[in-house]
């Protein structure tokens, strides 16, 4: 893809104690960009995820979300935002999903979909509620509007939470394996909507074990092992017989994709 960078790492790391789980990652997403990062568990996939979202706070390193660089300050010897309004800002510009849903349980789907745009961006109620509404038509769960997250199937819940994050207008979406927690009869409705978003030009960064995802959706493929980057490239040139030998090896042990 040749448009604007939507988000820009540079030397990303990340340690917990004396445990460094991410070594010096760098990474730019342009717009449109869908990027699947791959690898074993531990190699700190959903941990880089975090660092851009700010739900981890990196330890070295330099995030730019649509070219504006989150500041950051020294406190205690230890990195801290230097402005939580600018957090707030960032977040809302960056749609997350998690694997777990995370949605709000005492509240019906349309709610937990227009909570962010009426709280957050202060928007009129009206005007989120039928924005939520077309949203959740595309995620094909309308009629699931008014129903509560329990009765709900994972994978309409994770469409609602898809849902959710798209209400925001975000300039790119992070996806922590939105399928890993689902039945297996459940996780083709939810690669089905990403695909979609794929279509239409969302810049999406998403940690999956879907091969065919990769294979098929993606426009960069990106294989992390222990806190690194160990190979990235095009899907055909890392499912062609590219890739480092222990991507190879990595997707010899899944099976065809």
């Amino acid at each position: 893809m040749s448009g604007p960078s939507r988000l820009s790492v540079r030397n990303i790391r990340k340690s917990f104690g004396t445990h460094e789980v991410l070594k010096g990652i760098s990474l730019d997403a342009k717009d449109g960009d869908v990027i699947s990062l791959l690898g074993a568990s531990g190699s700190g996939k959903s941990t880089f995820l975090r660092c851009i979202n700010l739900l981890e706070i990196a330890t070295e390193g330099e995030i730019f979300v649509d070219g504006e660089e989150i500041r950051m300050v020294k406190k205690g010897g230890r990195n801290q935002p230097a402005s939580q309004k600018q957090v707030d800002h960032i977040r809302s510009e960056l749609g997350m999903v998690f694997q777990s849903f995370n949605l709000w349980s005492h509240m019906t789907i349309l709610q937990n979909v227009i909570e962010g745009p009426v709280h957050v961006l202060k928007r009129p109620r009206a005007e989120c509620i039928a924005e939520a509404e077309a949203l959740l038509e595309k995620v094909g769960i309308v009629d699931k509007r008014h129903a509560y997250p329990a009765h709900l199937s994972g994978g309409q819940q994770q469409r609602a939470a898809i849902a959710r994050a798209l209400a925001m207008k975000p300039k790119a979406m992070l996806f922590d394996e939105p399928t890993s927690a689902l039945d297996p009869e459940l996780v083709g409705e939810v690669l089905r909507v990403m695909r979609a978003l794929a279509e239409e030009g969302m810049t999406m960064l998403v940690v999956t074990h879907e091969m065919s995802f990769a294979r098929n959706v993606s426009n960069r493929v990106v294989f992390m092992r222990e806190g690194v980057v160990d190979s990235s490239g095009t899907p055909e040139e890392m499912f062609g017989g590219g890739g480092s030998p222990a991507f190879r090896q990595f997707i010899g042990h899944l099976g065809p994709a």
